[in-house]
């Protein structure tokens, strides 16, 4: 989220961040949006109990009541139903801590460090029914070494969450790329 703020203030960065909405009352994020000039709001998805579907009409009333039209997920660590992704289809984009197809869900660098891989990453996607499967943005790896421990792991691929998820929000928001059945494709023509 901080990258993105920070980005967000550059004079020809295509976003401007009309909101920061949590499902956690006590997220670090809220008060640093806010302590920079930024709208903020918090739903506890807690008061819900089960009904996800009154949880995500409270977000969707709150996105509408600030005009939102892009979301990106950023330690939202709650899944969302189908009806609310298919809402926001290619409007909502997601960073993940693994180079996907691999390590979708929790505990990416635990599991990339058990497996002995080599290279490991980040992904930037678009956000589909299904958890960690939609259409890939962009993508940054580092190299596995062999004193890594999850924590140094972590804070190589952080870096890279970092430097691709604005990347990627440009991109998206800006209309140069679009999904083509499961890619994104660039919506520039090619001179051939």
């Amino acid at each position: 989220m901080e990258s993105l703020i920070a980005v967000s203030r550059e004079a020809d960065y295509p976003v401007e961040i009309g909101l920061v909405l949590s499902n956690n009352p006590e997220a670090a994020g809220l008060a640093s949006a806010k302590a920079q000039g930024i709208a903020t709001a918090a739903i506890d998805h807690r008061q819900f109990g089960k009904d996800r579907p009154a949880f995500e009409a409270a977000l969707q009333a709150e996105l509408e009541k600030h005009s939102i039209e892009f979301i990106c997920l950023a330690g939202f660590m709650r899944i969302l139903t189908g009806s609310f992704v298919e809402r926001w289809y290619g409007r909502m984009i997601n960073i993940h801590p693994s180079i996907l197809p691999s390590y979708k869900g929790l505990h990416t660098h635990e599991r990339a460090l058990a497996d002995g891989v080599k290279l490991h990453g980040c992904t930037v996607h678009f956000v589909v029914p299904e958890m960690d499967a939609g259409p890939i943005i962009l993508q940054a790896a580092v190299h596995v070494m062999e004193d890594d421990t999850a924590d140094t792991l972590a804070a190589r691929v952080l870096a890279q969450e970092h430097r691709i998820y604005p990347q990627a929000l440009a991109l998206a928001a800006s209309g140069a790329i679009r999904i083509e059945g499961q890619r994104v494709v660039s919506t520039h023509q090619s001179v051939t």
